[in-house]
């Protein structure tokens, strides 16, 4: 879950999912949106994919991003319950 509230840490990885709730974009699509080096780019969406956050698939010579809805709503859930909003916080390591 850690790597998960990492990948939030930054806006512009925030701004990539809120992109991509509307559907699956290109990489040159999202990066077009940031003033960012292309380098830079690429390093936020391995993040987000490490993370489990957006999954991407090759369409020939074109990266093209999703966002994985359920690692999301997780994220969502655990910190509905750091606040009593919810069901207790199931510890994953015990």
């Amino acid at each position: 879950m850690s790597d998960v509230f990492k990948a939030l840490a930054h806006p512009v990885r925030r701004d990539v999912l809120r992109a991509l709730r509307d559907g699956p974009r290109s990489a040159g699509v999202l990066a077009g949106r940031f003033p960012v080096s292309k380098p830079t780019m690429s390093g936020h969406f391995n993040i987000l994919r490490e993370a489990g956050l957006i999954v991407a698939e090759r369409h020939g010579t074109t990266i093209v991003y999703r966002l994985n809805a359920s690692v999301a709503d997780e994220a969502i859930g655990w910190l509905m319950a750091l606040v009593g909003r919810t069901a207790p916080i199931r510890d994953e390591e015990e």
